[in-house]
């Protein structure tokens, strides 16, 4: 018997240590639905689809035409557009400009300094454009130092936002902000007049003395007196989706609206997101893009939606390698730093993550063989079980692949 039992243990043993294979006699769509079935979550109420991306077969489909808020999810499609539109060496700039004229080291007349919407723009970026007016010689401006943020509309906010989202989850959207609108340890509700008053201090810091700080905008004909640029942007969007960052995300689509839209709004930055998502084969009935973080209460998007736009960008080369590489990698960094930290799934699954009071959701790929979305809501949604949901789907997708 002592022989017998032992030999029941080690079999036992074998089974809990074995790499899931008894689940492979599972059929795939089976166990993707029974990863879904996690108490606390609303069966009628989320949307989950899988394509495999080498055949581009449908895979798994749970009411995938089913409209549901996105959360963060919603930054895919600004990713996906703004690749597409601005190129991946665009890189956002800063200027100064000057009205008037340099006579020994005097600057007779106004300067502006000119925001292009660069969502990461730093007071280290504006000590380099006081830098470079000083190396011009100027020692004093005459006149006014202007910040100038005409790139963009004046609206601090994206429509259908909570009151409460202003500040608490995004700083004022406004073309010139420095340092995130933190200035004298609070956050400005003027940035453009802020970062005027940045420059002013940072070209006092480099011997050139100014006049008195204020908004404007600077006129066609002023001179281009210093320049600064951003990183280029893939590196942008992969901090915007690796921290699931909704300030970039606003200021990224409102700059797509000025760059190849018709201004820089959010209208318009959303119009030029649903003409590319259109243009690339994406079906839209119940697509809603009202603003580009997710917060908004008006946004819609289907899980079938995000699977096809994750297979537009899986078979585009020039859009593939920054679009992957924006993404959180499983158990290892980003949103996903915590989640999905063992095998199979550590490091197999690239996806981006979204969470509101009432919207959770998970979309993207498990290496070179899935693409997947997931969208679950709630009022409110449970977040645990929504997560646990996700996680076991993207599992059983990492043992099958």
């Amino acid at each position: 018997m002592g022989r017998v039992r032992r030999g029941l243990l080690i079999v036992c043993a074998a089974l809990l240590l074995a790499p899931g294979g008894g689940a492979s006699s599972v059929p795939l769509p089976t166990r993707l639905a029974n990863a879904l079935a996690v108490p606390g979550n609303s069966t009628t109420a989320s949307g989950a689809v899988v394509v495999d991306l080498q055949t581009g077969q449908l895979v798994f489909a749970r009411h995938p035409d089913l409209p549901l808020a996105p959360a963060s999810n919603e930054k895919l499609t600004v990713s996906f557009t703004a690749l597409r539109e601005l190129g991946t060496t665009y890189r956002f700039r800063t200027e100064v400009f000057g009205r008037g004229y340099q006579e020994d080291g005097v600057w007779h007349g106004d300067v502006f300094l000119k925001g292009f919407g660069d969502p990461t723009l730093t007071s280290l970026q504006v000590e380099r454009l006081a830098t470079q007016i000083a190396e011009l010689g100027i020692t004093r401006i005459a006149g006014r130092v202007y910040g100038d943020e005409s790139w963009f509309d004046a609206q601090r906010t994206a429509p259908g936002w909570k009151a409460s989202f202003y500040i608490n989850e995004c700083p004022p959207l406004s073309a010139l902000i420095v340092d995130r609108g933190w200035y004298d340890h609070h956050t400005a509700r003027q940035p453009a007049l802020a970062a005027a008053g940045r420059l002013k201090l940072l070209l006092r810091k480099h011997g050139v003395a100014s006049g008195t700080v204020g908004v404007g905008r600077a006129p066609d004909d002023a001179y281009a007196l210093a320049q600064v640029e951003s990183d280029p942007l893939p590196a942008v969007v992969a901090e915007m989706d690796h921290e699931s960052d909704n300030f970039i995300a606003e200021m990224l689509l409102k700059n797509i609206g000025a760059e190849v839209g018709d201004a820089g709004t959010t209208a318009a930055g959303a119009a030029v997101v649903h003409r590319d998502l259109v243009a690339a084969g994406v079906p839209l009935a119940g697509v809603r893009i009202s603003d580009g973080s997710g917060l908004s209460l008006s946004d819609r998007l289907t899980a079938r939606s995000l699977a096809a736009l994750l297979i537009v960008v899986w078979n585009d080369v020039d859009l593939r390698n920054p679009f992957w590489a924006s993404l959180p990698i499983a158990g290892i960094n980003g949103t996903l730093d915590k989640r999905l930290r063992a095998p199979p799934a550590r490091g197999a699954v690239r996806a981006k993550t979204g969470t509101t009071d009432r919207a959770s959701a998970l979309s993207g790929y498990v290496r070179d063989r899935y693409g997947f979305a997931v969208l679950q809501n709630g009022w409110p949604v449970q977040r645990r079980s929504a997560q646990k949901a996700q996680d076991r789907f993207a599992t059983a997708l990492a043992s099958a692949g």
